[in-house]
């Protein structure tokens, strides 16, 4: 069993992810997802080995990448941070680009909206966001047996 925390749109909200630092501690894997990439950067130079980075739309400076595929307890994801898919309008860009590279999971923000969505043969995680305008909300991700149980959590 693997556990992994995701989060996305922090903004530059430092002040949130050092709330996280306990989850962060604990769990096997990070995935920031953008907007802020050096906020992803902050939370990796203190985790590293376990944190991903992932560039928002935002980030005029990009310190990790575009798209990033993991393979975990034989569960294979998809992350981005979603500006590219359009998923402010829809998720199906999204989920297509999932199930061509052969993912059953796909992580992504951009809305600040939380969300977890079963299409088709993926689902969809979108973590919410960690800036000061609106409710803050992450994502916790337990992987094993090739089954990924996602719970989107608010933080305190």
């Amino acid at each position: 069993m693997k556990t992994i925390t995701v989060v996305s749109d922090s903004h530059g909200n430092r002040a949130a992810l050092d709330k996280l630092n306990g989850v962060f501690s604990e769990c096997d894997y990070i995935i920031h997802l953008g907007d802020t990439s050096g906020d992803g950067a902050y939370i990796k130079k203190q985790f590293p080995g376990k944190t991903y980075v992932l560039n928002g739309n935002c980030d005029i400076v990009p310190v990790g990448e575009k798209e990033l595929e993991l393979q975990i307890e034989g569960v294979r994801l998809l992350a981005c941070h979603g500006d590219r898919y359009g998923v402010k309008y829809t998720t199906e860009r999204l989920r297509a680009r999932a199930e061509e590279r052969g993912c059953t999971v796909a992580l992504f923000g951009h809305t600040h909206k939380p969300l977890e969505l079963a299409e088709g043969n993926v689902t969809l995680y979108n973590p919410g966001t960690l800036s000061r305008y609106g409710r803050k909300t992450y994502l916790y991700l337990v992987v094993n047996g090739g089954k990924a149980v996602g719970k989107i959590a608010e933080l305190d």
